[in-house]
């Protein structure tokens, strides 16, 4: 049994993580700790020691690992808390303010022999899943473009804020999505040309980017606004026999937000209207256009690796070198704003 506590109580806690960790028969959650533990924007879980005490929680013998579900720029204080206390740690997205928090957290752990890692639960999307199952059939041939986009129409998001800060921005709030799971398959790039701006100007916040990532002859773009009244397809990939375009996004968000929980019927799982299209040449020349049933995402995952590791000794799923890359690359294009 892996026995586990979280430090927050709020959204990333209670809708991203927790519903995944319940359904885990070999992990346990003790104790939640919050400041104000009191707030009643989430409901208790019975079974659950929720605490305004972190010392409590940090001090617990019988908790290996705690889940740090707070805003960013207490991500560093928390983390190294933490792993002087003797606890392995898991951290929500983004990981750091910057690579060099990264780089010391990271020393850290492997000074006390501990894991830390980050919450990259968005490498078990359903549409992320189903994308690397078409290019791995291989009837796209060789791949040429690719292009990712996370968008949304929030334009009260950016027009709200007056001021630019690095770390409050589209990029970082939302690139490491998309980021991680470039870099979980096909690895560190070439090259990157970035394009993050501010739509409403300077001294705003970064509401816009657009990042290239080449591998040889392979483009990987990512792509995110505030402002798109309709959204691009979530997955286009184009090779030198075909194309596939998946329009919709995972759905496992969409049913946490409703309150549709992991173990539910249906769960996370896309309709037929949701599936994406493979059109391609076959190698006779003859042309084949077919829907793809998708893959089912579960962002559990990211804890049934976490077990592994601890409690059976594998190789962490998510390795320091990409949480590494994906955050100096977050640094360099947020930089690139003012």
């Amino acid at each position: 049994m892996l026995t586990i506590g979280f430090i927050g109580n709020g959204k990333s806690t209670n809708r991203y993580q927790l519903p995944y960790v319940l359904t885990r028969k070999n992990i346990k959650v003790k104790t939640i700790y919050a400041r104000n533990i009191n707030k009643k924007d989430w409901d208790r879980v019975e079974g659950i020691n929720y605490t305004d005490d972190l010392n409590s929680l940090l001090n617990d013998p019988d908790i290996q690992l705690i889940s740090i579900c707070t805003c960013h720029d207490s991500h560093y204080e928390y983390a190294k808390m933490v792993l002087e206390h003797g606890k392995n740690c898991l951290v929500e997205k983004p990981f750091m303010k910057n690579s060099q928090e990264a780089k010391e957290i990271f020393a850290l752990a492997k000074e006390k022999g501990l894991l830390v890692q980050c919450y990259q639960n968005r490498r078990y999307d359903s549409d992320f899943l189903t994308t690397q199952k078409v290019i791995e059939s291989g009837k796209l041939g060789n791949l040429l473009e690719l292009e990712m986009h996370f968008d949304y129409y929030r334009p009260e998001i950016p027009l709200a804020s007056k001021e630019y800060f690095c770390f409050d921005s589209y990029l970082y709030g939302h690139g490491c999505h998309t980021l991680d799971q470039v870099i979980s398959y096909f690895g560190k790039p070439d090259k990157i040309h970035y394009d993050v701006r501010q739509l409403l100007g300077p001294g705003r916040m970064n509401d816009y980017f657009d990042l290239d990532l080449y591998y040889g002859i392979l483009k990987v773009s990512i792509k995110s606004s505030y402002f798109r009244v309709k959204e691009r397809p979530s997955f286009v990939v184009y090779g030198d026999k075909g194309c596939f375009i998946k329009a919709n996004k995972d759905r496992q968000e969409e049913h946490l937000k409703l309150f549709y929980l992991p173990g539910s019927p249906g769960f996370g799982i896309d309709r037929i209207e949701d599936y994406g299209t493979l059109s391609y040449y076959d190698d006779e020349g003859n042309y084949h256009e077919e829907k793809v049933v998708s893959e089912v995402g579960d962002y559990g995952n990211v804890f049934d690796g976490l077990y592994e590791t601890i409690i059976e000794g594998k190789e962490p799923r998510i390795k320091d070198e990409q949480t590494l890359l994906q955050m100096e690359i977050l640094e360099t294009g947020v930089n690139m704003c003012k």
